[in-house]
């Protein structure tokens, strides 16, 4: 008679742990790429920090490749989720810009780390097509000119195209962050943040000047439409003074 030997069963797998050590792993190596440089910060060293053996990190990763990259993916994702959670109860379109923009200065202001490893991706990885900060942002851009578009709609922006806006905003907000990183922080994300609004949405031309350069336009296009006419009439018109 054949005896059949009854199976324990497995424990259960605790995805909810695992997740929790793969996080853990990412925060370390974020910090450790950061102050080491991609070279330096092999995965025995992240072992080490971490206070588990490299086969624990290659439980969950493949290659030190592929945890920087996770490393500057989490990164991304911290900032949008910081982003999007700070303006989730603003209603009003220009102060969810406002807002938008303090959390996406004090994001990178507390962690530094990110902006180190947004700079070693672009050196270590030039054969990605794009990088991970751009892909996250275009993966997201769509939704902030529909933010715009509502209000050119309602009149309170003037009527240009979207991506325009986008564009110069996510320039500005990214030259500062990187500004900081490399100079220091010369003032608080706050009065960054107040600084950019201030020229984006009211400009630097006084009231005044405006007008001047409205006239200024406005005469250069009469000047223009009268050239025109005499091209088509055969006509050569006197220079009028301005």
């Amino acid at each position: 008679m054949k005896h059949t030997i009854e199976k324990r069963p497995r424990r259960p797998v605790d995805q909810a742990l695992g997740e929790r050590r793969r996080q853990q792993i990412l925060e370390t190596a974020a910090k450790l790429f950061a102050k080491h440089g991609y070279a330096a910060a092999d995965t025995q060293l992240l072992a080490e920090e971490l206070g588990v053996g490299k086969g624990t990190i290659y439980r969950y990763f493949s290659s030190k490749e592929e945890v920087f990259l996770a490393a500057a993916d989490r990164g991304m994702r911290m900032l949008c989720d910081q982003v999007d959670a700070s303006v989730q109860e603003i209603e009003d379109p220009l102060h969810r810009i406002a807002v938008a923009i303090r959390s996406y200065l004090a994001f990178f202001s507390e962690h530094p780390e990110f902006v180190e490893l947004l700079m070693q991706e672009r050196a270590q990885f030039k054969d990605r097509k794009k990088p991970t900060f751009f892909v996250h942002r275009e993966a997201r851009v769509e939704q902030w000119r529909a933010h715009y578009r509502r209000l050119i709609a309602e009149g309170r922006v003037r009527d240009m195209p979207v991506e325009r806006i986008t564009d110069v905003m996510s320039d500005l907000v990214y030259g500062t962050m990187f500004t900081n990183y490399f100079t220091g922080q010369r003032k608080p994300f706050e009065a960054q943040a107040q600084d950019i609004l201030d020229v984006v949405f009211h400009g630097i031309l006084s009231d005044a000047e405006r007008r001047c350069q409205k006239n200024k336009e406005t005469r250069q296009g009469d000047k223009e439409t009268r050239r025109q006419g005499d091209k088509e009439t055969g006509t050569c018109s006197v220079p009028r003074a301005d």
